[in-house]
């Protein structure tokens, strides 16, 4: 059971999530945000200092999301798979990640470098995966595992968009699909068949 601040600190949060990602982080003010979790905006401040801290705390809380049902060493074809039940299991994470991305693109955006490192740190496990893979002999070696990587983490940010778009996409046949193309692709090529 959460003790009666943290309670309070963790609805601001998932308020925050809600809001952010129907309005983005330049249209939701603290005091928006502190009325719909029913605190004050001083009670705002006493667990997050600023709004720049609150939208880290947002973007940790994917990340933490990320850390606890992502496997980094697994199966990438697998992985890819599961990438579908975050949208049942936190929407709101996926709403409001999307949308922080996005308006956070320019150099000088409040969370520019900390979604460029992360883009990079994705695309570095995901180049692993593949690396792995490929010196095991699972995956085909003529390709460029950091290349693939970054057309992967494009497919899953594109669908989350998309997803945003239209819920009613059918994600889990949409990624388990990409994720069959992938396996076909990578495929190592027999040649004593050739």
């Amino acid at each position: 059971m959460l003790a009666k601040g943290d309670d309070r600190k963790l609805r601001i949060l998932e308020v925050a999530e809600r809001l952010l990602a129907r309005n983005g982080w330049r249209n939701t003010s603290l005091a928006q945000i502190a009325k719909a979790a029913g605190v004050s905006p001083a009670g705002l401040l006493h667990h997050y200092e600023s709004k720049e801290q609150l939208l880290n705390a947002v973007l940790d809380a994917r990340d933490d999301d990320d850390d606890e049902h992502a496997d980094r060493t697994g199966d990438l074809v697998t992985e890819i798979c599961k990438v579908a039940e975050r949208f049942d299991r936190a929407p709101e994470l996926v709403g409001t990640f999307t949308v922080l991305l996005v308006e956070n693109i320019a150099p000088d955006a409040p969370l520019h470098d900390r979604l460029l490192k992360r883009q990079r740190a994705a695309v570095d496990i995901v180049a692993d995966l593949i690396g792995r893979a490929q010196r095991a002999g699972r995956y085909r070696n003529d390709f460029d595992p950091a290349i693939k990587a970054v057309e992967i983490l494009a497919f899953t940010n594109g669908m989350e968009t998309a997803w945003l778009l239209d819920p009613s996409i059918p994600l889990v046949d949409v990624f388990k699909g990409y994720a069959e193309m992938l396996a076909r692709d990578f495929e190592p090529v027999d040649r004593s068949t050739t």
